[in-house]
Order: structure tokens, then C-alpha cells, then sequence
């Protein structure tokens, strides 16, 4: 598929299927448009993904990571291809909020997984930086090697391997310099200025999270719920649960971005 460009930058699209309804996926920190293949297969319609500005096949700029600056390859991206549907995980979705926050009605239907941004700045931001310096210091392959034997990640692909082929699967296509600079930026920004101005998106919206997750927490999910009025909220008791639920989740995500498609 032809590149599209957007502030100089060039952003690598593949698309899927054809007809309406156009929805565009948008993918989450030091992915690609990978993350999100396992929802467009069973979706009616034209699927569209993309990877962003400094990640997958995208150019790398030299800055411009923020949220509004993701928010324009999102909105680039689904101009071209007249999407009417709007799947994003954490950055991702945080790229979707801040779209939606300038125009409410961007989109006929959003779905949130794992949502990770809203209007406060995260608290913590080391492990971030820790990988930013791993990618910025080692060649890709160490630097992935020796993120996936920290302790955190070494203790959850104890009790559940296939997690480890999963997250090796995201990142075949993560590009170390673009991820290392989205990282130094986008972390220490905010997805939206306030969060009331999503009163005013009327479009149905799911949202999708789990419990247990610091960096995409179950409560932002609850929080999201509450402001937008046509949302609906699935929470998942830990992320090997969320794993095992895809292909509930991916039937769930069919049904309700094709409603109302006819």
C-alpha cells in the first residue's frame, strides 16, 4: 500500500478487506501495526492499519511524539481512507482521545483497549525511560533479550510461556531509534488537556480493560465509562485472562463495530 505523509513524516498503511464499514487501528507504544491483526481477519469491511510516526516501517523524525503529534497521523490516516470506526490500545487509544477531544464527532464508533492516557501525566515513568536507554546503548536483538529477562516479565512468562512468544511477536517489526524518542516524549505528556470535554462524544465506545496493570489501570477504563456517554465497559481479571479472551473479545469488537454498518 502507498505510504501517506503527514508533517514531512511518512507512515506505512496496510489495508484489508474492502466495503464499508472503514475502521482504522491504531497500535501502542514501541509496537506496529501488528498489535492489532488479530481483530481485522473475522471484521466486515476495510481494516486499516498503520504503524506511527517512529515505529514498524513509519519515518522516524527527529522529534514531534506527543499525543497531538500522534493524533495527526491517526487522523491523516483515516481521512485517506474515510474511516468511520476507530480501534486504538494505549497510545493508540490515547492518540483517538485526543482527536475526539478537538472533534467529538470524529467517529461513528471507538473502541478503547487497555486505554493508557487522559489529562494527568504518568507518575512513574523509569521503566519508560530504562527501555528508552536499552534501545539508545544495545543492537535491538540484546536490548529485547534483556528487557523480556527483567524480573517482572521473567516471573509472568513463568506462569503463562505463551506470553513471551506473544510479546517477541509485537515487536519483530519495533524500530529501536523511533521507539527511543516516542518514549523520551510521549510519556511525559498528557492525552487531553481535561477530560470533561469527552462529555460531549456521543459515539458508542467500548472500552476494554483488565486488572492489575499499572500502565493501562482497570480505573482510567471506569473513568473513560463514566464520561463518555454511549460507552460500555468490559473489564478482565489479568492479562493472561485478556489473552485467553480474544477470540471472545474479537466477536464482541465484530458485533459491535459493524452494528449500524448496513
Amino acid at each position: 500500500m502507498p505510504d501517506i505523509t503527514n508533517d514531512n513524516v511518512s507512515l506505512y498503511v496496510e489495508v484489508d478487506g474492502d466495503g464499508p464499514p472503514v475502521t482504522v487501528f491504531a497500535h501502542g507504544l514501541t509496537n506496529s501495526r501488528n498489535e492489532l491483526a488479530p481483530f481485522t481477519p473475522a471484521l466486515a469491511g476495510t481494516k486499516v492499519r498503520f504503524d506511527f510516526r517512529g515505529h514498524g516501517r513509519s519515518s522516524v523524525p527527529e522529534s514531534g511524539y506527543r499525543f497531538a503529534d500522534f493524533a495527526r497521523d491517526l487522523d491523516a490516516v483515516a481521512t485517506r481512507y474515510g474511516a468511520t470506526r476507530a480501534v486504538g490500545t494505549s497510545l493508540g487509544a490515547g492518540a483517538i482521545t485526543h482527536l475526539i477531544a478537538e472533534r467529538p464527532d470524529r467517529f461513528e464508533r471507538i473502541v478503547f483497549l487497555l486505554p493508557a492516557a487522559l489529562d494527568v501525566p504518568l507518575a512513574d515513568h523509569r521503566d519508560f525511560d530504562r527501555t528508552a536507554d536499552l534501545f539508545e546503548t544495545m543492537d535491538k536483538d540484546r536490548a529485547i533479550e534483556a528487557i523480556m529477562s527483567s524480573a517482572g516479565r521473567a516471573a509472568t512468562y513463568e506462569r503463562a510461556p505463551f506470553l513471551r512468544a506473544f510479546d517477541l511477536m509485537l515487536w519483530q517489526d519495533m524500530n529501536p531509534v523511533g521507539v527511543s524518542r516516542a518514549i523520551r516524549e510521549v510519556v511525559r505528556d498528557v492525552a487531553i488537556g481535561d477530560r470533561e470535554l469527552l462529555r460531549r462524544v456521543t459515539a458508542p465506545t467500548m472500552v476494554i480493560c483488565r486488572e492489575g496493570d499499572s500502565v493501562h489501570p482497570a480505573e482510567l477504563g471506569s473513568v473513560l465509562a463514566d464520561l463518555m456517554p454511549n460507552a460500555e465497559l468490559i473489564v478482565l481479571p489479568g492479562e493472561e485472562e485478556l489473552i485467553a479472551s480474544i477470540p471472545m473479545l474479537v466477536g464482541r469488537v465484530k458485533a459491535f463495530l459493524e452494528d449500524g454498518s448496513a
